[in-house]
């Protein structure tokens, strides 16, 4: 079995890398040992938003008389999943049909790279074989980092694919960590009727995000019930009982928490045990694969994307990342008219899917006041908005900081409803190099949240009209 390009793992990443390849003319192969579509297809971006998108319409239900609608209902929680869990099947079947309609082979089992060029398949009944490549691309994913004072049993410490498909909906829940995956589920679980505590051992909760968001975020989770611990730190967990008993250290002493469960939301490991990275010394720290810029490790002819790589493990880094490794390998084999621009990890969006929503991209006011900028700040309130009183949800904003020498956009930071589809123009502009006076110059659509971005703008220069 001889391939142009093998690419071992099928998430975002590799399915993209896999389609792009054969469709500059190479001969592919993809090596998955679980289900097409990897963690995020399967276990984590798409699943979780149906699971949100279920949290959403209680919502909507427990207040539908604010909208002048009598409406009364309970929530099925095992069909709740169940439809998730659909959602995920219909979504990995449909990475299926791209491999058919691209005429990629799926081979089934777990890659390794044994030598140059070669990749041994370990099938899920012990039997292997050889897939030859002259380039193979890892992208191997990552999985749920786990803690020593927490190991995940899947029973009372679980992970986020446990979280996902519980049999039974629990009564009270301690969610460690308040990333995306912490927030996500928190959100999730309260909706559902769950009594949820957040654990955070930074500062603040959503830390990656500018601090305002921070702050408005646990200003909205607190008024839907969730309570919020910061500087707090899990050291021991007891499972002997019933529930869980979490002792958290916090700067007033020591507290001891009970639960049904314990969801540990601590972050993402790579998965680069077994694949051979040791064996053929290729060079890896801090539990990263390291890369040039076209993702090319120190093996010549072996690659790394995604969460295997340094930079931010989003699902739409691993696709970029795969679509340039890709098209590099094509222009040097003479398949692509030109080399790929590098990918600029300075301005990749990140979204959050709780309720409110959060949606952000490049500096936040610190990191820019750091960087030694004199910025204009702009922050429009979605209380202002038209569309969103109109929608009831008025809760949130949108923050812009420019440079205030040049004009250039450093950074958007929103919270509210629907953000998440509105960040886009902040990518492109930025991409473009616009500055304020283009976007201002640009109409933007009333009425919608999404004027809201040319609003802030107009704040952080001195112009607002609707404030």
């Amino acid at each position: 079995m001889a391939y142009d390009v093998v690419v071992i793992g099928s998430g975002p990443g590799g399915y993209v890398a896999a389609i792009r390849a054969a469709q500059l003319g190479f001969k592919t192969a993809v090596i998955e040992k679980e289900s097409l579509g990897g963690v995020c297809l399967n276990w984590g971006c798409i699943p979780t938003k149906a699971l949100l998108k279920s949290a959403t319409v209680m919502e909507y239900i427990k207040h539908a008389q604010d909208f002048g609608i009598q409406a009364q209902g309970q929530h099925d929680f095992g069909a709740v999943v169940k439809r998730s869990r659909g959602v995920a099947d219909k979504m990995s079947k449909g990475v299926q049909f791209l491999m058919r309609k691209n005429k990629i082979d799926v081979v089934m089992g777990f890659g390794k790279v044994v030598a140059k060029g070669k990749v041994e398949v370990t099938a899920a009944d012990g039997s292997k074989q050889t897939v030859e490549g002259k380039h193979i691309i890892l992208a191997t994913g990552g999985r749920a980092r786990q803690l020593p004072t927490m190991p995940i049993d899947g029973q009372k410490i679980i992970g986020y694919r446990e979280a996902m498909v519980l049999p039974t909906q629990p009564k009270s829940m301690i969610v460690v960590g308040s990333g995306a995956i912490g927030v996500e589920f928190s959100y999730f679980y309260n909706s559902m009727g769950t009594k949820v505590t957040i654990v955070e051992f930074m500062p603040r909760i959503v830390p990656v995000e500018d601090e305002d968001i921070s702050k408005e975020l646990e200003k909205s989770f607190k008024k839907q019930g969730i309570e919020i611990m910061t500087n707090a730190e899990v050291t021991k967990v007891d499972t002997s009982g019933a529930g869980v008993k979490a002792t958290v250290k916090t700067a007033q002493g020591e507290v001891v928490l009970e639960a049904d469960v314990l969801l540990s939301a601590v972050g993402v490991q790579s998965n680069l045990e077994g694949i051979g990275l040791e064996e053929l010394g290729i060079k890896f720290e801090k539990g990263k694969i390291i890369v040039d810029k076209f993702y090319q490790t120190n093996l010549p002819g072996v690659y790394a994307i995604g969460d295997a790589v340094p930079g931010q493990a989003l699902a739409h880094v691993a696709s970029k990342e795969a679509i340039i490794c890709v098209e590099n390998i094509g222009y040097n084999e003479k398949k692509y008219n030109h080399q790929p621009e590098a990918l600029d990890y300075g301005n990749v969006p990140g979204c959050t899917y709780c309720s409110p929503e959060i949606a952000s991209v490049g500096m936040s006011e610190k990191q820019a006041r750091d960087l030694g900028y004199e910025i204009k700040v702009g922050k429009f309130p979605l209380s202002a908005s038209g569309k969103a009183s109109a929608a009831g949800h008025t809760e949130g904003f949108v923050k812009v900081i420019f440079d205030a020498k040049y004009g250039e956009w450093l950074g958007t930071h929103m919270i509210g409803y629907n953000v998440t589809e509105m960040i886009a123009e902040s990518v492109v502009a930025r991409k473009l190099e616009t500055t304020y006076h283009e976007v201002l110059n640009a109409i933007h659509p009333h009425p919608t949240i999404s004027e809201s971005i040319k609003d802030a703008i107009e704040v952080a220069y001195g112009e607002a009209i609707h404030l």
